[in-house]
């Protein structure tokens, strides 16, 4: 079992009562009007004992969110992990045990599962593309292709993965991309006019990144003072020629037909970023059961 450097926390990306509100709303769809099987035919005062357990490799996100569901379900619900997040675990591994009243049990199993297995699937697929980029310098981060609702927890499950984020909101840095560039053009203003307009409002503080899908677009964009360029769907070789006409004036942000079959040679190109929308919109579940009786 190998850990990560998970120098982030879960704390990090979403509060204490946001994330209580979010596991409250999962738990309230899932037990709609209460759980009829198990209300019937489980005794209030019965006890049990579960492990919940790895049934593919992969590397584990979101034993806190769990354990918050278990007790919201029921307070009286106990989660004693046996791994972190961040682990990288072999099929068929331990990672909790849980134990307390049955009813409670069953009643957080399903949700606690989904976070679970969906967090860990991001941090999973997120490695293999770390892994793919291990002998470049190139970092790989997520993109906002998210799903509703649980942006901040698979952000962070990209971090357990070893991966690094892009912006977290619209909010977090100026990314000025095609549709905006259309926008700017229909106002008759350069690029250089209209980034020079919207520094009088920003932070100094703040970043600002254009896209270019041409050569041909990255003076102008070097000109506005662009401190991120986004080489989206740009050929391999098209990427080698943007780093040596950008000579490390700004930061280079690859995105756009990444997958893991291009992403080594997208890597050798010498960009800095590669975004992958995939770590989060594409990631399938990693195998984890619950089983009862140990």
């Amino acid at each position: 079992m190998n850990k990560r450097d998970l120098t982030v926390r879960l704390s990090d990306f979403i509060t204490d009562a946001a994330l209580r509100r979010l596991v409250e709303h999962a738990v309230d769809e899932d037990l709609g009007r209460g759980d009829v099987t198990s209300d019937l035919l489980v005794p209030a005062d019965a006890e049990a004992r579960a492990v919940v357990r790895t049934r593919a490799d992969g590397v584990i996100a979101g034993l806190e969110v769990m354990a918050l569901v278990f007790e919201v379900a029921d307070p009286h619900v106990k989660v004693a992990p046996l791994v972190e997040d961040g682990n990288s675990v072999g099929r068929d591994q331990d990672l909790a045990i849980v134990s307390g009243p049955t009813r409670g049990m069953l009643h957080g199993e399903r949700v606690a599962l989904n976070f679970l297995q969906r967090l860990s699937g991001v941090a999973t697929l997120t490695a293999r593309y770390v892994e793919a980029t291990r002998s470049g310098r190139a970092r790989i981060v997520d993109t906002r292709k998210t799903t509703p609702g649980l942006r901040a927890l698979e952000k962070y499950a990209v971090r357990a993965g070893g991966g690094f984020n892009h912006r977290r909101d619209l909010s977090d840095a100026m990314l000025i991309k095609d549709n905006h560039l259309a926008a700017i053009a229909a106002r008759r203003l350069s690029l250089v006019e209209a980034v020079k307009t919207a520094r009088v409002s920003m932070p100094h503080t703040m970043k600002i990144e254009i896209e270019v899908d041409r050569l041909d677009q990255i003076p102008d964009a070097l000109a506005a003072g662009a401190d991120i360029l986004l080489l989206d769907n740009m050929s391999t070789e098209e990427l080698r020629q943007a780093v040596a006409l950008i000579g490390g004036r700004a930061i280079t942000e690859a995105s756009g037909g990444v997958n893991l079959a291009t992403i080594g040679e997208i890597a050798a190109t010498g960009v800095d970023v590669i975004s992958v929308g995939a770590l989060t919109h594409s990631a399938p579940v990693l195998d984890i059961g619950l089983d009862f009786g140990v």
